[in-house]
């Protein structure tokens, strides 16, 4: 996904400068033609670069734009991005003498299907069956992907901390889903290395797969006549549901579109800010009986250094300043102090039935507890406290969301 850059310099090798010159063409190119003979250029190093496992030298490309040519990291994310998540792929097929055998070509994309869940208790991932695999993969090929599309799953339920770090470790997953996509087997993942799920009141989970079609054929459902992104989701979300809902016993669920693997995780980022809120709103409600018209929310902007980095809202009682809990509202690629972020969420607050909102318009220092690491939320008094419920609940999950 995009990121901001390490500021740090690094030398710059060979491929790395020539992968700079080369996104500085795209960037400056004033003609579809030109932008192809750039993108042809930069396929063919930026695949060498991830087969070869050279990260360092992709992020020193990326750093060295990252404060000085907005337009061409733009450029350059978007690209390494694209090969990170999809590739083309050359099959041989033997065959009988005298023609030999035939050689076929395909495309092959990483897709992610996210799931927002929100629970009192833990948010369960981990190894998924190979028969809930099996039926997963199944009602994706209905819903989701093309028909002639060939589809393999990761049997692991994915928390965002245990995604692929780096881009060469998705082009990696890309490339062992891939192959066994083409011979219809799942991928067995070995969990043992996968960094722990911290618990969170709310969080995403996601399939990870890749779907493999001839070369130049429809990769989606919605690219395919009769149907559309709209469609597709209210049967994945119909058909599919039922079947990840076992595996998310206790768990409040919203399903999000599958789709290529960075856009369908820039989805549910944004999607998740409004879905934490309101998972907010419903714990205190059904935790501390709290009826949502009863609760004050206090927004307030985040800064570090000069930097606004997110909205924080605090929730608790109209009655007093005490602050029950809180979520965090991030700001997410291009948005800024100049984006309609607070009418946004003032909106999704009055959605949810809070009634009473209180906007603090001076910035609070980026803080966090220096117990637990929690974040710090605004109340009605202009002080940065931490959220605590009250005395007789116990909740066992963090006071904020992730």
């Amino acid at each position: 996904m995009k990121r901001p850059r390490s500021s740090t310099k690094r030398r710059v090798s060979n491929d790395a400068a020539e992968l700079i010159r080369l996104a500085i063409g795209l960037s400056e190119s004033g003609s579809r033609l030109e932008d192809l003979f750039w993108e042809r250029k930069l396929i063919l190093l930026i695949d060498q670069m991830l087969e070869s496992g050279a990260e360092d030298d992709l992020n020193a490309a990326l750093d060295h734009f990252y404060e000085s040519n907005g337009n061409a990291y733009n450029v350059l994310a978007d690209m390494v991005e694209g090969r990170s998540e999809s590739a083309f792929l050359m099959v041989s097929r033997s065959g009988p003498e005298p023609s030999g055998g035939s050689e076929q070509f395909f495309d092959a994309q990483l897709f992610a299907a996210p799931i927002l869940a929100w629970s009192r208790y833990a948010i369960p991932a981990g190894p998924l069956s190979r028969s809930s695999v099996e039926t997963l993969t199944v009602q994706l090929g209905a819903h989701v992907f093309a028909r002639d599309a060939q589809l393999a799953l990761v049997d692991y339920l994915f928390s965002p901390d245990q995604m692929p770090p780096t881009f060469v470790a998705t082009r990696q997953l890309l490339n062992a889903l891939a192959a066994a996509a083409l011979t219809g087997k799942p991928l067995c993942m070995d969990s043992e290395n996968l960094p722990e799920t911290n618990p969170f009141l709310s969080d995403t989970r996601y399939l990870i797969g890749a779907v493999v079609v001839p070369r130049d054929a429809a990769l989606f459902r919605w690219n395919e006549p009769g149907a559309t992104r709209e469609s597709s989701l209210k049967e994945w979300s119909r058909q599919g549901g039922p079947n990840l809902e076992p595996l998310l016993t206790g768990c409040s669920c919203q399903f999000l579109l599958p789709d290529a693997y960075h856009s369908a995780r820039r989805q549910a980022d944004t999607a998740s800010r409004e879905y934490s809120l309101k998972a907010s709103i419903d714990f205190l409600h059904t935790t501390a009986g709290i009826a949502p018209a009863e609760l004050r929310a206090v927004i307030a902007p985040f800064r570090e250094e000069r930097l606004l980095e997110e909205y924080r809202i605090g929730l608790g009682p109209r009655t007093n300043p005490a602050i029950y809990h809180g979520s965090v509202w991030p700001l997410l690629g291009a948005e800024d102090e100049n984006s309609e972020l607070i009418a946004e969420i003032e909106k999704s607050l009055h959605k949810n039935g809070v009634k009473e909102v209180v906007v603090l318009h001076h910035d609070f220092p980026f803080e966090f507890c220096d117990d637990c690491g929690a974040p710090l939320y605004p109340n009605i008094n202009g002080e940065t406290v931490h959220a605590e419920m009250p005395e007789e609940t116990h909740p066992s999950l963090s006071q904020t969301l992730h």
